[in-house]
């Protein structure tokens, strides 16, 4: 079993390796064996280990905090969460647990055994909380931090669907025209017969190769849009577009204020749990674009060397103007890990004026574009009709 992690190696450098090993604990033995200190790991080819669709990592957390707040303790509300789930692979979780907290472990040493559920984020917000004993407080905060992404992201996906919507349904409005409508007028020009315009013999030819030919089409449509699918969930597909969407320069630098707000996000969540900070930095290196992350990177070796945190953001170009006056307030204050979330949830607005703004400007350009193609193809379905009027005129 081949596990991903992060490590501090002998250097002091924050490194990603790779790592063979039966389970989670002896991938850790191997990596302290070599000198390396463990920061996070999780199964390779898993995002920080969290499998969302068939583990609900929130409502885990939920359901135990109102549990724990009730009184009871956390072997019973382990076991009563084992009890009540319907799903036997969630359940087998639940009841790993409950056993290895019998043993006397920690809730942390238990979650990070099974390192296919609970991602190092999780466990990184639970093993703080045990040294402060406010496991509740811990899982409020973990909740509060979830709930506030899936917002930020379902806002986002909310002003991108009319745009698709309009954008897919112009398109087969088009289709719909090539595929029946311009057949049949090719057909009864075929019968009038006389010299047709050049613009409308391309149309009509397009039309009538649709029609005879429908069913290659649709294979070759049906097979570009797996393609597409399937290359949209490779991760090189992944990198290759988002390198590509950074070099246009309007777009990089939203970008960069939308990942920003997660890093600082979720820096401060593990901040306020009592992470330290340097610690916190490096967990939340996978937050950024693959190009930001050697420069996250410096910037961590320059805290462990003593250098104020805005100061060393500020040299690797990590921060903008409001970001570098709210983590110098924070580091006055003392208050850091409130000050990262408040730096997220004012770029997080912005972000939402930004999609806000570019779903007005895109939605009438798609509706404009989408009028012109399907008014030029009505136009040039009945330009003979007005050539033939005209000559017998």
């Amino acid at each position: 079993m081949r596990f991903k992690a992060r490590v501090v190696e002998p250097g002091g450098a924050v490194a990603m390796v790779e790592v063979s090993a039966a389970d989670i604990r002896e991938a850790g033995a191997r990596l302290a064996a070599q000198g390396m200190g463990l920061l996070s790991i999780s199964r390779a080819g898993t995002l920080d280990g969290a499998r969302e669709g068939k583990f609900a990592l929130t409502q885990f957390a939920q359901e135990l905090r109102s549990l724990l707040d009730s009184g009871v303790s956390l072997i019973e509300a382990v076991e009563t969460l084992a009890e009540k789930e319907p799903r036997a692979e969630t359940r087998q979780v639940f009841e790993r647990l409950a056993g290895m907290l019998a043993e006397g472990r920690t809730f942390s040493a238990a979650l990070e055994s099974d390192g296919t559920a609970f991602p190092a984020l999780f466990v990184a917000t639970v093993r703080a909380s045990e040294r402060t004993g406010d496991l509740g407080e811990a899982l409020a905060r973990f909740v509060a931090y979830r709930q506030q992404q899936e917002l930020v992201r379902g806002r986002l996906i909310n002003a991108a669907i009319y745009p698709a919507l309009l954008l897919v349904v112009g398109s087969l409005v088009i289709l719909f025209l090539l595929a029946y409508v311009v057949p049949r007028f090719a057909s009864v020009y075929a019968d009038i017969g006389g010299d047709l315009p050049l613009l409308s013999q391309w149309l009509l030819a397009a039309g009538t190769a649709l029609d005879r030919h429908a069913l290659v089409f649709a294979l070759a449509a049906a097979g570009l849009i797996a393609a597409v699918v399937l290359a949209a969930r490779t991760r090189a597909a992944a990198a290759w577009f988002g390198a590509a969407l950074w070099k246009f320069e309007f777009l990089a630098v939203r970008l960069l204020t939308y990942q920003l707000a997660r890093f600082f996000r979720t820096c401060g969540m593990l901040v306020r749990g009592g992470v330290p900070v340097v610690t916190a930095l490096a967990m939340s290196e996978g937050l950024l674009q693959a190009h930001l992350r050697p420069a996250l990177r410096s910037a961590v070796t320059r805290v462990r060397e003593g250098q104020p945190l805005s100061a060393a953001l500020e040299t690797a170009r990590l921060t903008t103007p409001v970001i570098q006056r709210m983590l110098r307030v924070g580091e006055k204050t003392g208050d850091l890990g409130v000050m990262m979330e408040r730096i997220a949830v004012f770029y997080d607005a912005q972000a939402e004026r930004a999609a806000e703004w570019l779903t007005r400007l895109v939605s009438p350009l798609l509706m404009l574009a989408m009028g012109l193609v399907i008014g030029a193809v009505v136009v040039l379905m009945y330009l003979p009709i007005f050539q033939l009027a005209e000559q017998v005129r």
